[in-house]
Parts: structure tokens; C-alpha cells; sequence
């Protein structure tokens, strides 16, 4: 089975920073694309982030660009989502996905990670 463990969300202030990890473990499995989902209180899940396993060819929600940046680590297996100048509207659930099929669409989740800006 498939387990993709996140980390590194948390409550920041404001203007502040922070970085989320990704990493899958249990079973094997390819990886066509990763990326980052979230949901905010009362609201439908929002594409963030997401990085193309060969070549690295990132999107990203309008909402975040300029801010957050996604990127991989090919040799651990791990994606990244550094998150500069956070806003209040940044709070959410954030989740880890995988596309692994190439269909552009998530396959896999996270449990997901707490992300908390405070005004």
C-alpha cells in the first residue's frame, strides 16, 4: 500500500514562511507527476503546486504564484513546497498528491498537514 507522509506545516504569522515535504513509502509505485492540494474550512479542495517528475515542469494556482514554489528531490523521492509572504487565505488542510498514471489527475493522497496563517 501507498503511504505519502507530509510534513512541515504549522501556524505562522502573516508575511511569514514555511516549507512542506513529501515522501512516499510502503509500496512501489511510478510517479508521473506530485503536487499539492488544499481545502480551507467550508471549501472545495484547491489545486496549489504540482511538479513534473522528468523534466520538473511546474504549475501552479494563480493564488500562489510568486510566493509558493514546488521542486523535487529525484534522489529521496521527495517534493518540496516552500511557501514565502503568507497570507491569512493560506490556511487550509494542505495535501500531498501523486499522479501516477499521466492522466492529470491525482491518484494518490496524503493524510495532509495543518497549514495556519494568522492575520
Amino acid at each position: 500500500q501507498v503511504h505519502l507522509v507530509e510534513s512541515g506545516g504549522g501556524l505562522v504569522q502573516a508575511g511569514g514562511s514555511l516549507r512542506l515535504s513529501c515522501a512516499p513509502s510502503g509500496a512501489t509505485f511510478s510517479v508521473d507527476a506530485m503536487g499539492w492540494v488544499r481545502q480551507a474550512p467550508g471549501k472545495e479542495r484547491e489545486f496549489v503546486a504540482a511538479i513534473r517528475w522528468r523534466g520538473g515542469r511546474t504549475s501552479y494556482a494563480d493564488s500562489v504564484k510568486g510566493r509558493f514554489t514546488i521542486s523535487r528531490d529525484t534522489l529521496r523521492n521527495t517534493i518540496y513546497l516552500q511557501m514565502n509572504n503568507l497570507k491569512p487565505e493560506d490556511t487550509a488542510v494542505y495535501y500531498c498528491a501523486v499522479d501516477s498514471l499521466g492522466s492529470h489527475e491525482f491518484d494518490y493522497w496524503g493524510q495532509g498537514t495543518q497549514v495556519t496563517v494568522s492575520s
